[in-house]
């Protein structure tokens, strides 16, 4: 039996993986996760005889050196982090810790014989776009916010764990990640959220920047064939999807499709963080997965069908 540890394993990404690495049976997978912003209700509702969840914190070492003796990992997928722009701005000195569990999770993955590791960046690490598609080996490092800044040393930690020890890795930049364990304090969640409830659907600024949205199937279909066809082995890899609209054209979508009354609000831009563009290349993604992607429409009433069936 394969065993795999899953940090941040009760998010949304993370508890979603987390959930599709537990439907096979021939994984064991330890889930952990301090449960700061996780939530046990996304643990996998499966009998548990092939899963187990430890809360704890994955920077600390006196927490995460037991679990990795214990268990002995094949694999690790390193998703535990703090997440949203808002959050980690008004939070700078928790990202920052993330830095150490890094250290934590590569040294232990190297002292007990892990075979692969997988860390969860960002998109963040682009910065204000210097070029349109964002290729994975252009990385301006531009942005100043903390958790951009840290996840790009996150990267450089892997690669380096791999240059200096033959640990292999694999570095996901995610672009966002929709689905039905997303919570509310994400966009699409949250207009979803506030147009099923008739509610204004509110904007920063003019709403003309513009994003990507890649439905969670995709992102789940991707990982477990790199993890199957041990594929994408020493490589940084976009996790996306390449279809760009505006937040506002997303507020009128989501609108659309709920058959909605909710109407659209302008606020104050923000201060600092809400980065003008973003759309990945997802050329390395497709060429592995093998199909067209998860479109926007489908996307979302994927996630409202997931809810209403209880699925989240």
């Amino acid at each position: 039996m394969r065993k795999i540890l899953v940090t941040g394993g009760a998010g949304n990404v993370g508890g979603s993986l987390a959930r599709r690495l537990a439907a096979n049976p021939n994984n064991y997978v330890v889930i952990v996760d301090d449960l700061t912003t996780g939530n046990r209700d996304k643990l996998p509702r499966t009998s548990g005889d092939n899963w187990r969840f430890v809360r704890a914190d994955a920077n600390r070492k006196e927490d995460m050196s037991p679990i990795f003796t214990a268990e002995r990992f094949d694999a690790v997928f390193h998703y535990a982090a703090v997440v949203g722009v808002q959050r980690t701005l008004a939070n700078p000195k928790l990202v920052l810790n993330d830095i150490h569990g890094f250290e934590t999770v590569l040294d232990l993955a190297k002292n007990t014989g892990v075979k692969r590791v997988f860390f969860s960046s960002s998109s963040e690490v682009y910065g204000e776009p210097f070029e349109i598609p964002q290729r994975e080996d252009t990385t301006p490092l531009n942005s100043r916010l903390p958790y951009a800044v840290v996840k790009n040393v996150g990267e450089s930690y892997f690669r380096t764990y791999t240059q200096e020890f033959g640990l292999p890795h694999t570095i996901f930049r995610f672009f966002n990640t929709y689905g039905p364990l997303q919570s509310t304090d994400f966009v699409m969640s949250k207009f979803l959220s506030a147009a099923q409830a008739g509610k204004d659907i509110t904007l920063y600024g003019d709403g003309l920047q513009t994003r990507t949205f890649c439905y969670v199937d995709d992102n789940l279909d991707f990982t477990e064939k790199l993890l199957e066809e041990d594929l994408g082995l020493n490589d940084t890899i976009n996790v996306g999807n390449a279809e760009e609209l505006t937040i506002r054209e997303l507020a009128e979508t989501v609108i659309r499709l709920t058959g909605s009354s909710s109407k659209i609000v302008h606020l104050p831009p923000l201060a600092e963080g809400d980065m003008t563009r973003r759309c990945p290349d997802v050329s390395k993604m497709l060429d592995i997965l093998g199909r067209p992607l998860v479109t926007l429409e489908e996307g979302i009433r994927k996630m409202m069908a997931a809810e209403r069936d209880g699925v989240a």
